[in-house]
């Protein structure tokens, strides 16, 4: 029957792995669960500790992340995610390198995530400053490689310092965090574009044995409609790069911006802002935060009402809407008009000038196979009058650098790797992140740089390197604070709407530190688990009753799927084919015994079942764990094998 449950023994670790889902959906595989339950107990370095062990931007992921441990957080399936990314940017304010001091910075990088065998080895080239370039050089310096960074800007940083606004990001930090790293002995030369001052070739000829791009994606994208070639027709890569830089593009005051995505809102804010706030920038450095926010009070008084017309259309319902819900609620409240289900259909363009956008009704966006294919009620036309448009749908790269000697292939515009190694098909040439494969999280980019740096290392070395898991049970000893299971979810304070739309000032806030553990304390602690001991359950139900959350059932094994219940009877001996059973009423499968089963998805930890239990068959157990490299020799150094 459909209804039936598909059953799933604990028995191997991948299980209990996939129970700490915020760590096992991170993609550097942070303990998040660690150092949200160690700022709920005040003991912060420790929690900085875990925040910093495998990320090397830990700092700016507190504040800029796309949290896919939020989007997985077992408190979700109760009410709300616990607040992580805030509760991480809590902790680096502390001991990060914000403050100035590198030294943790330094201390807490997770050694064991770094190949054990380690020198004094060759130079390696790391072509583009952003966060997967910088990754990389992070890693190998610690390794024993010459490192040196070239990167085509005048500044390092890449995307972080003209992709993020800086109302999200302050560029003091983003300073911090990659001096930082340079502090591990990492060499920056900037001002150093490949294929303008230097070729692969010459790094090769200089002497570098292995060279990385991180050229990331640089270019926008636009869509090729009419009108799309009209003055004051950007995409949002060259807004948000001009913006950032103190040099924003000439813009009127009915803007559109076209796209759905957390990116589109970072342009729709950004274009929200007086521009002029960016000349003042430097003077307002100079002012007190009382100053500051007494300034931004009397710049608001003096702004006449509908003094800019954002609006921001996108293919999607509020509801499939890619964008994160924070950047939905804080752009309605800065004054961003959403206009969903339209999409772009004619820039109406008169006497050379952008007039109006004309939006089309969009009635779905993917088809039955989930594949994004638009359909369009062409009837069904709106003009919006406005004077600019931004696209914000995508990124391009820029591979113009490439010459055919260099031996590095492309493919549907990135670099062509393999996704295993992040090798290229240059042996001694490696690529990941946006450049390999496609546009992601910062976070993703800097976990394809983590396994770019090993495969580097290994084809240096003629090695392999692999991820073991290490892992141990131990006895779970833990208090809940009061009322964990009823703490509603508070998000990081913000500055006010109208202060923060008429300002450059840092939209989010820290949490105090009262608020910052009463948020730590809502953790789940998913790391901690009920282990079962089936020789000595008596079927007494008494786990049942007692489960506050009704997730504990004793059923029997009509229940389950066929194939499950009769792999349970075959383990217990019972004399039967699968046809036989097959053949069964329900009544009588369920005469043959039935089953403990567990929905592990809203499980709050309370452990009552344990204490209730009168044979001890239910114990709390905690499944600690950590990654490890292991290096073994390779028989051909040119051979890369899966991390």
């Amino acid at each position: 029957m459909d209804s039936n449950w598909q059953l799933r023994v604990p028995d191997d670790s991948q299980y209990w792995l996939e129970m700490v889902k915020c760590q096992y959906a991170c993609p550097v595989n942070t303990d998040a669960c660690a150092y949200v339950t160690a700022i709920a107990e005040g003991r912060y370095e420790d929690a900085y500790r875990a925040a910093r062990a495998t990320n090397p931007f830990a700092s700016i992921c507190g504040r800029v992340c796309g949290a896919p441990c939020e989007a997985n957080c077992r408190r979700g399936s109760l009410d709300e995610p616990v607040a992580i990314r805030a509760l991480k940017r809590f902790v680096t304010d502390k001991f990060g390198p914000e403050t100035g001091d590198y030294a943790k910075y330094r201390e807490f990088c997770d050694q064991r995530m770094l190949p054990p065998n380690r020198g004094d080895f060759e130079r390696v080239a790391v072509v583009g400053a952003g966060v997967s370039g910088l990754t990389v050089a992070h890693d190998l310096v610690q390794i024993g490689y010459k490192v040196t960074v070239f990167e085509a800007d005048a500044q390092p940083g890449g995307m972080l310092m003209t992709g993020v606004p800086v109302y999200r990001l302050p560029r003091e930090l983003v300073q911090h965090e990659i001096s930082a790293i340079l502090s591990m002995g990492v060499e920056l030369k900037c001002n150093m574009k490949l294929g303008r001052d230097f070729t692969i070739q010459q790094l090769r000829d200089q002497g570098y044995k292995a060279v990385f791009l991180g050229v990331g994606l640089p270019n926008g994208r636009k869509l090729g409609i009419p009108g799309g070639d009209a003055p004051m027709v950007y995409d949002g890569i060259e807004f948000l790069r001009a913006f950032n830089e103190g040099k924003p593009l000439e813009m009127g005051r009915r803007v559109m911006v076209v796209g759905g995505g957390n990116v589109a809102y970072d342009v729709a804010r950004s274009a929200l802002r007086p521009f002029e706030a960016l000349e003042e920038a430097a003077a307002l450095d100079d002012m007190s935060h009382g100053e500051k926010v007494a300034y931004d009070v009397a710049r608001s008084a003096l702004r006449l009402s509908g003094d800019k017309e954002i609006h921001l259309m996108c293919l999607e319902s509020l509801e499939e809407m890619p964008a994160d819900r924070i950047e939905i609620h804080e752009g309605e409240e800065e004054g961003v008009r959403l206009h969903n289900r339209r999409g772009p259909r004619e820039i109406v363009v008169e006497n050379g000038k952008v007039k109006a956008m004309r939006m089309v009704k969009c009635l779905s966006v993917f088809d039955e196979q989930r594949r994004f294919n638009p359909r369009f009620d062409e009837e069904a036309l709106e003009d919006v009058p406005v004077d600019t448009v931004v696209f914000a749908i995508g990124q391009a790269s820029d591979l113009s650098f490439l010459a055919p000697g260099d031996g590095v292939e492309v493919e549907r515009g990135l670099i062509k790797v393999n996704r295993e190694t992040y090798q290229t098909t240059a042996p001694d040439v490696f690529a990941c992140g946006d450049i390999a494969h496609g546009a992601r999280l910062f976070i993703d980019a800097i976990a394809s740089a983590h396994v770019a740096a090993r495969s580097m290392h290994d084809f240096l070395r003629g090695t392999r390197t692999d991820v073991v898991v290490r892992k141990r049970w131990v006895p779970a000893v833990y208090t809940m604070a009061e009322g964990w299971h009823r703490a509603e979810r508070c998000n990081a304070p913000a500055l006010d709407s109208e202060i923060r739309a008429n300002s450059m000032e840092i939209v989010e806030l820290s949490y105090p530190e009262e608020m910052a553990r009463q948020q730590g304390a809502r953790c789940l602690r998913c790391n901690i688990n009920t282990v079962f001991d089936t020789s000595t359950c008596i079927a007494c139900n008494g786990c049942v009753d007692v489960c506050p959350e009704n997730l504990i059932k004793l059923v029997g094994l009509s229940r389950l799927k066929d194939e499950d219940a009769f792999s349970r009877l075959e383990e217990a001996g019972v004399d039967l084919s699968f046809g036989q059973y097959q053949a069964m009423t329900a009544e009588e499968k369920d005469e043959m015994g039935g089953i403990m089963l567990k929905d592990e998805s809203t499980c709050i930890r309370c452990a009552m079942c344990a204490s209730r239990c009168p044979t001890q068959a239910i114990t709390m157990k905690r499944f600690d764990h950590y990654k490890e490299c292991v290096t073994v020799p390779s028989p051909n150094p040119r051979i890369l094998y899966k991390s």
